[in-house]
């Protein structure tokens, strides 16, 4: 069996994303974005383009397609394209056109004339900090402001200021774009009042029941299919407006319609990571122990408030352990595209402040800065009693440390020539989440088996997974397993986010094939079965009796059964009360800084991570490299320009910088491989968003290493390195 198995199709194309379906008569769709930052649509002219060839729709919010307004329980409310005519970003879309061609659909946009009554826009985070709004992030548990104490200390400046040494800094980070490989799409089919919508997304249930809510249907009568995803890394969560749009226009022409964002429209049709500032003061004994951490954070968001970048709360909360903490989170609505869950969310711009501050505090006590960390490890979340399920992040750092040659480290780096070379390095922790989902388990008469859920696979193995525990748990070969996904009409998978797909799926996997194992037992031993009355048990995919075997697939041929089905479910559940679950891993990076030129060039990386069982090395790795990766471009390349009309002077692959080869060398990843059964029953903790955590810091540590210069923005530029 191939480490992924998907990957004979994709690298031959035959995979089938959700772009690539075609039926008769099918016509084309191209989304109509604004052009100011704030304001209302006085008037849309769209005479030009209804005449335009092939034109068979022109939609705009006078003129508007059927659509409701769609809350989900725990999301929230989801944007709906042309339900109003406010406009509170450049780039939101404002109208649809559709036409029997691509080409058609898209040159009659351009005719279309737009008159707004335009009104001040804030654009600015750092024009907003003044009047920043404590809030607290929507899916953590915790208020916008939250302290921790020691006995007799009145408040954390009392800490910060009876402490030995201190360093106040701030730091801010660069707001970003998923930039998924595959653009937002969708083709919408209808069929005796029943909708399909083929579309990469993240969860094809949240997404068939947001398109069933804002097209007033009953769940039974939306299909969402997404059996492949061109990336998403939180970007597909919600329900697109190009899926909005398809479907309510093909209801409308009564006609297959596909809808396809520009590469441009996708840095502001979907949303983003917000930019942010932290301030950051660390309070520590001569020796390093930690008196008091106060972690201040701002994000921007949309006007509607939709999305809370979780710094301080993703961090600080619970990385250190210190006898006083103090976090806040404040956020400052702005006029620009909306912002939301991206790889690492919180975890990656906060592990950038909190571990650069870190560094900051090693320096100052002149102590090693893997010395520090160990020094202030935490058994727990700071005020919390639930202890880490299991945590070795101590011997993440000690391998770490002895593969990379840490030993050689000298304060001021060393020279190469022309280069000046500097080591850094930084934590990495992720929480270790679950969510409900629901896996459909089914023993066939031809001794194979089916694993079906309507989870998704963006890119991070999820299919392989299936196929790997599905054999563990059924006790029979990978390679006679079928595994499906990315279906509604699939057992509920959950969304695949957050790091949860392993654990989460897998953990129902198991409960299925017991289930089944049991119904097919029962069925063997019944009445007139070929082990009527016996005592038996299942192994090695045989039902065992008294002296004798049989495959399960012999079994169900002599009663006559094509296939035995069961649905095995899981949920976290009551070892929340009793621990706390995190991923943990520690980040080593050697960057050169060319002493004339000031170019930065990260020239080895390593990652050495504790995410509990590891399901698949092959794709464990890939996924941590690439998250490695991010954590390199966040560090020295990606970070949206904007302007003050709101426009981003940069929302395309030319200008919106992203590494290539030549800018990463070769990656290195290791695991320290604890089984974490407290957390679930398989063992698995998540490892698609720790990859990307701590790394941008550890490449700002090194870049101080090397040079003597402390950054404290990302993305790091030529520029700031000049003397």
């Amino acid at each position: 069996m191939p480490a992924r198995l998907d990957a004979p199709l994709k690298v031959t194309g035959g995979a089938k994303y959700g772009v690539d379906h075609n039926f008769p008569d099918m016509v084309y769709g191209y989304v109509v974005v604004s052009t100011i930052a704030r304001g209302e649509i006085e008037s849309m002219d769209v005479t030009a383009a209804k005449s335009a060839p092939g034109v068979l729709g022109v939609y705009s919010p006078f003129d508007p397609l059927a659509l409701n307004k769609v809350t989900m329980p725990m999301f929230g409310e989801t944007w709906v394209p042309l339900r109003d005519r406010q406009v509170t970003y450049v780039g939101q879309p404002i109208g649809f056109v559709v036409a029997e061609t691509f080409e058609q659909a898209r040159d009659a946009a351009m005719l279309v004339e737009v008159a707004y009554r335009e009104l001040p826009a804030l654009t600015s985070l750092e024009d907003g900090l003044a009047t920043a709004i404590e809030a607290s992030p929507g899916h953590v548990d915790a208020p916008p402001t939250l302290s921790v104490l020691e006995d007799g200390v009145e408040s954390i400046e009392d800490a910060i200021a009876a402490s030995p040494v201190v360093v106040d800094a701030t730091y801010r980070t660069a707001s970003q774009n998923h930039t998924p490989m595959e653009p937002h799409s969708a083709v919408a089919v209808w069929a005796d009042d029943t909708l399909t919508v083929y579309s990469g997304n993240q969860g094809a249930h949240l997404q068939a029941m947001e398109l069933g809510m804002a097209l007033g249907l009953a769940p039974a009568a939306v299909r969402a299919v997404n059996p492949f995803v061109g990336g998403a890394f939180g970007g597909k969560g919600r329900t697109s407006a190009p899926a909005f749009l398809a479907a309510a226009a093909s209801r409308a022409l009564g006609r297959p319609v596909k809808a396809s964002l520009t590469r441009e429209q996708v840095f502001t049709v979907t949303a983003g990571r917000a930019a942010t500032v932290q301030r950051i003061t660390l309070g520590a004994e001569r020796d390093g122990t930690l008196v008091a951490l106060r972690h201040d954070s701002w994000c921007n968001t949309d006007t509607a408030r939709s999305f809370i970048e979780p710094t301080s709360h993703g961090t600080s909360r619970e990385w250190y352990a210190t006898r006083n903490l103090q976090i806040s989170q404040r956020i400052v609505p702005l006029n620009l595209p909306p912002t939301t869950f991206m790889r690492a969310p919180g975890e990656a711009p906060g592990s950038f402040a909190l571990e650069s501050a870190i560094d900051e505090l090693a320096d100052a006590l002149g102590m090693d800065p893997i010395e520090l960390r160990q020094r202030n490890n935490s058994l727990a979340p700071p005020g919390k009693d639930l202890q880490w399920s299991s945590k070795h992040l101590d011997e993440c750092f000690r391998i770490g440390a002895q593969r990379f040659g840490w030993a050689d480290r000298r304060p001021g780096g060393r020279t190469d020539g022309d280069w000046l070379v500097g080591m850094g390095v930084a934590v990495a922790m992720f929480p270790a989440l679950r969510f409900p989902a629901s896996v459909g388990i089914t023993l066939n008469a031809d001794d194979t088996a089916d694993i079906a859920t309507s989870g998704a696979d963006p890119g991070t193995g999820l299919l392989t997974v299936l196929s790997l525990v599905g054999a563990e748990s059924l006790d029979i070969p990978a390679d006679r397993i079928t595994p499906r996904l990315g279906d509604s009409a699939l057992p509920p998978g959950g969304m695949s986010g957050g790091s949860t797909a392993t654990a989460s799926a897998g953990t129902a996997i198991m409960a299925g094939a017991a289930q089944v194992i049991d119904e097919l037992l029962a069925l063997a031993s019944a009445p007139g079965a070929p082990f009527a009355g016996e005592e038996v048990t299942y192994a090695d995919g045989r039902v065992h009796g008294d002296g004798r075997s049989m495959t399960f697939g012999e079994v169900l041929r002599a009663v006559g059964r094509p296939n035995l089905s069961a649905v095995g479910s899981s949920a976290p559940g009551e070892e929340l009360t009793k621990h706390s679950f995190s991923s943990f891993g520690a980040q080593f990076v050697e960057v050169r800084v060319h002493r004339l030129t000031r170019e930065a060039r990260v020239s080895r990386m390593l990652g050495v991570f504790d995410g509990g069982r590891i399901i698949n090395d092959k794709a464990a790795r890939s996924q941590l490299s690439g998250g490695m990766i991010w954590g390199v471009s966040a560090a020295l390349h990606e970070g949206f320009e904007v302007e003050r009309s709101g426009r981003f002077a940069n929302a395309d692959l030319a200008g919106y910088l992203i590494p290539v080869n030549a800018d990463i060398p070769d990656i290195e990843v290791e695991f320290v491989e604890y089984p974490d059964t407290l957390h679930n029953d398989l063992g698995a903790r998540g490892l698609g968003e720790i990859g990307t955590v701590g790394v941008a810091a550890a490449v700002a540590n090194a870049i101080y290493n090397a040079t003597g210069i402390r950054i404290r923005h990302i993305p790091i530029r030529i520029e700031d390195l000049l003397d």
